[in-house]
């Protein structure tokens, strides 16, 4: 069986070669791996589309500029990675719409809660406002 195909890895070897390319990453780049400011840099360039000039005035986007860079890149690539991971293990299931049991309902509707990715975006905009 091709390892790549394998639906499962073993948690001791996938956190081996996570370190290895950390390794390879701080060696060649001089950078660590890392998503966090990515979020924030997110939410920032979202917010710059509607107030520029407030986004302009808070000291964490001063310190951080919310640009497209390294790390930024590095999130799409863990998008795209685990998207391929998926499609050649066979557990890629395109579902957009969860089935009934698996939707969280709240007085009949199930959007009252925000998903989990909403969250991590709110989180992200109050750290941005309280500068960082």
């Amino acid at each position: 069986m091709n390892i790549l195909k394998k639906p499962q890895w073993s948690p001791y070897v996938a956190g081996a070669l996570i370190g290895v390319v950390s390794w390879f990453a701080v060696l060649t780049a001089g950078k660590y791996l890392g998503v966090s400011t990515t979020f924030v840099r997110t939410i920032g360039m979202i917010e710059s589309l509607f107030a520029p000039e407030h986004i302009a005035t808070l000291p964490y986007f001063i310190k951080e500029k919310p640009i497209i860079d390294w790390q930024w890149m590095e999130v799409l690539g863990i998008l795209i990675g685990a998207f391929i991971a998926a499609r050649l293990s066979g557990e890629f299931k395109s579902k957009f719409v969860p089935p009934e049991k698996e939707t969280l309902k709240i007085g009949g509707s199930p959007m009252e809660k925000p998903p989990y990715w909403f969250q991590i975006f709110r989180i992200a905009n109050l750290l941005a406002h309280k500068g960082g």
